[in-house]
């Protein structure tokens, strides 16, 4: 074992030099007992050379082993050598009897006899932890004494070598039970030593655990700030509290503005730098005792109570926005990122800690999606209008399966002739509930719950029942359009729905026109492919609001459109703008120098309708002629507005249908 050679050569190191010295100090005893007697010779004092080198060696080589840590990184190294020294000098000192003449144990050297067998027996009893060492040093000195006993071969003499060779058994015997001792006291002391520190590393753990599990439990690992958990936890107790001593707990709750760019363009790296320096903006502006959290992604918020809080929350968002137009640097970079704050309070606008959560988020919505950068309150027409937008949401599938959604359809006639040329067809639902639902309304909330497709889907479906009947009425190659919204072409492949539509119906593609907004124009990647495939099965296409957008001239002509509607901002009230008159004078030119076909919305005075007369415009709709209707009442409006030309067509179709 390891640990016990080491605690071995630590034994061993514990009482070198006071051994080296003792042998020392012996040697020069004896060559003095040797000079008194006139013994000295040559052989003695090469013997005690002999000696002291041996002595300095040994010296020298526990100092090595010492400096370069060898004691305890090579216990086992080093104690083969330290072995070594102790046979070498036990050696030297065998062959003290050697050196002198006729040397009598028992007589006149018997000091040297006796320093020689108390050397031998002292080292057995000094060196307990590692019997090689001692018996290497001790056996060769007794050994010696033994045969220069023997070999005198008297009485006394051999008795003493006899009984000498008895000790050197008992000295071998007690040196290996002390060594076990040794041995098993160390490992016991190891065991002890190493059960301790593992208890006591285990008691570490145990704590340093716990406090991971705390930190884990409250605190957000990415910034410091409390996290979700905490937080929801807080402001439950702090409602709690502020009910029982009639305080308000308000709630700020920010949103930082582009941070999903910053982190596709720069990394996460970079995000989470970002959010760090924004949670150490937060702490340092909010300073009262407030609990600042994150709440996951870029949504960070602050909890206010006690007294004022109201006050104090609003003072907090203001400091808070004042500081975010300032430019935050991190990682050698620096970005302007801004805040949108909601603020919601108890009891004012919610009575638990949930409702007010929900109010907070209410308020922050509306305030990114007007100017960002603000501070919303709650209002309660945030709560009818969130409740408003989930009934809608709830209740759109099955109003477009069962039909109470349909299209309404407003008529598009000849500024000149006043010649019905074409319908369009609008979104109309009136809920059971809420009463009329406005057509965004309904889109945004297709959009949101992945309606956009059925829903079109049932316009064009509506569309391709009018335009079968329209014939029947008098009314042959008058097309009828419906809306596209620009995102639907991300959404699903605009040409296969129309596809099953009209296939289903029966209905030619020419019969419908398909009106887009500029802005799908404009994106190439977007909708290209899918115009082209519309163009291609022969629908009519259409560039509605045309005006407001900025259309490649290229890009029209190229995709052949047949219409272009002049959005009704430019129309309204026209025959008093000189400036709409010109833009629309414009915007005719345009359309007559690429054989487009020219339609103004939002006619809604023969004022204006003469006006666009004069202007070239050809196709107009608006309220001057009809207002949206639904299917049931265009029969009744095609025969009160058919021109007088087309009477014979219209009497001829209703005796054949009554035949």
């Amino acid at each position: 074992m390891p640990a016990v050679l080491q605690a071995q050569v630590a034994d061993i190191a514990d009482g070198y030099r006071s051994t080296l010295v003792l042998n020392i100090i012996t040697l020069c005893v004896c060559i003095f007992i040797l000079h008194v007697h006139d013994e000295t010779t040559w052989a003695s004092l090469a013997w005690f050379g002999s000696a002291i080198v041996v002595i300095a060696a040994r010296a020298y080589a526990m100092q090595a082993l010492t400096r370069r840590g060898a004691l305890m990184s090579a216990p086992k190294g080093s104690l083969t050598i330290l072995s070594l020294g102790a046979l070498a000098l036990g050696l030297i000192w065998a062959a003290l009897p050697w050196t002198v003449a006729n040397f009598e144990p028992l007589g006149r050297h018997a000091p040297l006899f006796l320093m020689m067998g108390g050397m031998a027996a002292g080292s057995v009893i000094k060196q307990i932890g590692y019997t090689p060492l001692a018996l290497n040093y001790s056996i060769p000195i007794l050994i010696s004494l033994m045969i220069n006993l023997i070999g005198i071969w008297r009485l006394n003499e051999v008795l003493v070598g006899l009984c000498l060779s008895l000790m050197i058994f008992v000295f071998i015997r007690r040196s290996i039970w002390a060594e076990n001792m040794f041995v098993s006291s160390q490992v016991a002391r190891h065991e002890a030593t190493a059960l301790a520190d593992s208890l006591t590393r285990a008691n570490s753990d145990i704590l340093r655990q716990n406090s991971r599990l705390e930190a884990l439990a409250n605190r957000d690992t990415l910034t410091g700030l409390a996290n979700r958990m905490f937080f929801h936890g807080r402001l439950a107790g702090d409602i709690a509290r502020a009910t029982v001593v009639k305080e308000q707990v308000a709630l700020l709750i920010f949103d930082v503005e582009r941070f999903q760019s910053i982190n596709d363009t720069l990394g996460h790296s970079a995000g989470d730098a970002l959010l760090r320096e924004i949670a150490a903006r937060l702490s340092f502006i909010v300073e009262d005792g407030s609990l600042i959290a994150r709440l996951g992604g870029d949504e960070f918020a602050v909890v206010v109570s006690g007294p004022e809080a109201l006050e104090r929350a609003r003072a907090h968002a203001a400091a808070v926005l004042e500081a975010s137009r300032r430019p935050i640097h991190w990682h050698q970079r620096q970005a302007v990122v801004g805040l949108s704050v909601g603020l919601a309070a108890y009891p004012d606008h919610a009575d638990d800690a949930e409702e007010l959560l929900a109010c907070a988020d209410m308020a922050l919505y509306d305030a990114k999606r007007g100017d960002r950068r603000q501070l919303r309150e709650f209002d309660p027409d945030l709560r009818r209008n969130a409740e408003r937008k989930r009934i809608i949401e709830q209740d759109l599938e099955r109003a477009i399966d069962t039909g109470s959604l349909g299209a309404w359809f407003q008529p598009q006639v000849d500024l000149m002739s006043r010649r019905i040329t074409g319908f369009e067809a609008l979104v109309r639902w009136q809920h059971p509930q809420l009463g009329f639902v406005s057509p965004p309304e309904i889109v945004n909330a297709a959009r949101t719950v992945h309606l956009s497709e059925q829903l079109t889907a049932r316009i064009a479906g509506d569309a391709c029942l009018l335009a079968r009947r329209l014939p029947a009425l008098g009314l042959k190659d008058v097309t009828v359009a419906l809306n596209v919204s620009p995102r639907e072409f991300a959404l699903y492949s605009v040409a296969s729905m129309l596809h099953r539509v009209t296939a289903a119906h029966d209905v030619d593609p020419s019969a419908l026109e398909v009106e887009i907004t500029e802005e799908a124009i404009l994106d190439p990647a977007l909708a290209d492919e899918q115009l082209k495939q519309l163009e291609q099965a022969g629908y009519k296409l259409a560039v509605d609001d045309f005006g407001m957008g900025h259309s490649s001239l290229a890009y029209l002509i190229g995709l052949k459109v047949d219409r272009l509607k002049i959005d009704r901002s430019f129309v309204k009230d026209v025959a008093r703008s000189e400036t709409n008159q010109k833009l629309i004078s414009a915007m005719v030119s345009l359309g007559q120098s690429l054989s487009l076909e020219i339609v103004v919305e939002g006619v809604e005075t023969p004022e204006d309708a003469a006006i666009l007369a004069r202007l070239g415009c050809g196709t107009a709709q608006g309220y001057l002629f009809a207002r949206p209707m639904p299917p049931s009442a265009l029969d009744t409006w095609i025969a009160e507005h058919q021109p007088t030309a087309d009477l014979k067509r219209k009497a001829k179709a209703k005796h054949l249908s009554v035949a």
